[in-house]
């Protein structure tokens, strides 16, 4: 069973889909949104979560102060047990789920030209393990973006621990990785690296 962890949906079980999901656990949960409200990542946040199933990493964050999510999965399954979710806890009017595909959404994340807009706070890629390395490369570039992530963004991407460290593309740096058995968290931010 999948459950929110703390905040105000605190203890609330969710639906998660049949198949073609992995739940992030709870204990790789409550260790990933420790370290976000340290980072004091959270209250007031703009949250996107890719590759969302059940909703539980971007509810999750709501649950705990985030003012904006939008959970997005290709699978029409997942994005229904994910709406069925929001309503379940009440969050329509600040959770959003959107069925598409990461990588498409990604791409049309960026602000239109001369449109200015406050970018996402915190972003979680949760993809199938076997997603190959350049499909998440190509969504991270996306999200590498001009406009796309807030100045002190935190993105969270959750692979195989057998899995090679994320290829960060440009404007995006890594700082930091941990492990949780066959779960590796890598977490990083916008930033030029050098």
């Amino acid at each position: 069973m999948t459950r929110i962890v703390a905040g105000r949906f605190g203890g609330r079980s969710l639906q998660v889909p049949p198949k073609g999901t992995r739940p992030t656990s709870d204990r790789v949960r409550e260790a990933i949104f420790s370290r976000l409200e340290h980072l004091d990542a959270l209250d007031g946040a703009r949250v996107l979560d890719l590759y969302a199933g059940s909703g539980a990493l971007g509810l999750e964050a709501a649950s705990r102060g985030a003012r904006e999510v939008v959970l997005v999965d290709a699978n029409r399954r997942a994005a229904d047990v994910a709406r069925r979710n929001v309503s379940t806890l009440g969050a329509q009017g600040e959770v959003r789920v959107v069925a598409d595909s990461a990588e498409r959404f990604a791409a049309g994340a960026a602000p239109a030209d001369g449109a200015s807009g406050r970018g996402f706070d915190v972003v979680f890629l949760d993809p199938p393990y076997d997603l190959a390395e350049d499909a998440l490369a190509a969504v991270l570039g996306h999200l590498a973006a001009p406009g796309v992530l807030a100045d002190r963004a935190v993105l969270v991407v959750e692979r195989s621990t057998r899995s090679p460290e994320p290829a960060w593309p440009a404007g995006l740096v890594a700082f930091a990785r941990k492990d949780y058995g066959e779960t590796a968290v890598h977490y990083a931010e916008p930033g030029s690296g050098a």
